[in-house]
């Protein structure tokens, strides 16, 4: 599933207004803002997907986020494959229509009234991430992860505020953990139109690690990931993209181990966006 980065950009149109100190003694609602959109999204040869079978399919996307107070949100729900049928090119076929995550962050300065701000670190949180659905199972009961750990809205060159979060991963259907996880987005504007719109490059990068080879009985991967490289145009009101994603053993799926699933490769995704 992909964490969209089509958000970065509502956020980023509107910072000139945020306030962007980490400390929050005087207010902890200063940083307030929030947002909702709706992504038309095509993805070419998805991973992962069957052997030597091109998965290819469209779903809708209703995204949502922003801050109140200490907690800084990012989600997002899919509803995969509402203009074709359950083609056998279609890694969807027979399995969950729908895909949930929520991205709960808390800032940890917010809630000590604390600036913990230093060199390129601007804000520190206790980071959270929840995954429903997905899989070949009933809806929001066949992939049910959660992640737990730490986060930091860091400033690089260039990129500009960059976050990062290292999560550990429990597994809710199998009540155990599974390794660790890795995970960072950006979003840089780099060219800007005389009506006001402009091109950015935003992506993200999931990379899990520390997994046992073998979870509950099951071969698995031991570390993997994705990478997403995405080329957007955004206006006020709407915003068209496409992106590649790079994979490899995602989700720590061998890739054509004993699913005989791909789970490395490259995909594509097309993008048409319209913000409210």
């Amino acid at each position: 599933m992909k964490k969209s980065l089509l958000a970065l950009a509502v956020i980023a149109a509107s910072s000139a207004s945020v306030a962007n100190a980490a400390d929050y003694s005087d207010d902890i609602y200063k940083n307030d803002h929030k947002w909702l959109q709706f992504n038309a999204m095509y993805a070419i040869n998805e991973k992962p997907q069957p052997a030597g079978n091109d998965n290819n399919h469209n779903y809708l996307e209703m995204e949502f986020g922003g801050r109140k107070g200490v907690v800084d949100l990012y989600g997002y729900v899919d509803i995969f494959d509402l203009a074709e049928d359950d083609s056998d090119n279609n890694n969807k076929k027979g399995a969950d229509k729908t895909f949930m995550k929520l991205a709960p962050r808390f800032s940890i300065d917010g809630i000590t009234g604390q600036d913990l701000s230093f060199g390129p670190v601007q804000e520190v949180y206790f980071s959270t991430l929840f995954n429903w659905g997905g899989g070949n199972g009933k809806p929001f009961d066949s992939t049910n992860n959660s992640f737990w750990g730490v986060g930091a809205d860091v400033e690089l060159p260039w990129f500009g505020k960059v976050g990062m979060n290292l999560y550990g991963l429990y597994d809710i259907n199998n009540k155990d953990w599974n390794g660790y996880q890795f995970s960072t987005n950006w979003f840089k504007p780099f060219h800007f139109f005389d009506n006001g719109s402009f091109l950015s490059y935003q992506g993200y990068i999931d990379y899990q690690f520390g997994a046992d080879d073998t979870f509950k009985g099951n071969s698995q991967a031991t570390h993997g990931g994705a990478m997403f490289n995405g080329l957007y145009w955004h206006s006020d009101n709407y915003a068209l993209g496409y992106g590649l994603k790079a994979y490899n053993d995602v989700y720590l799926i061998e890739d054509k181990g004993p699913t005989d699933l791909e789970s490395s490769g490259i995909s594509h995704y097309l993008s048409a966006t319209y913000k409210f």
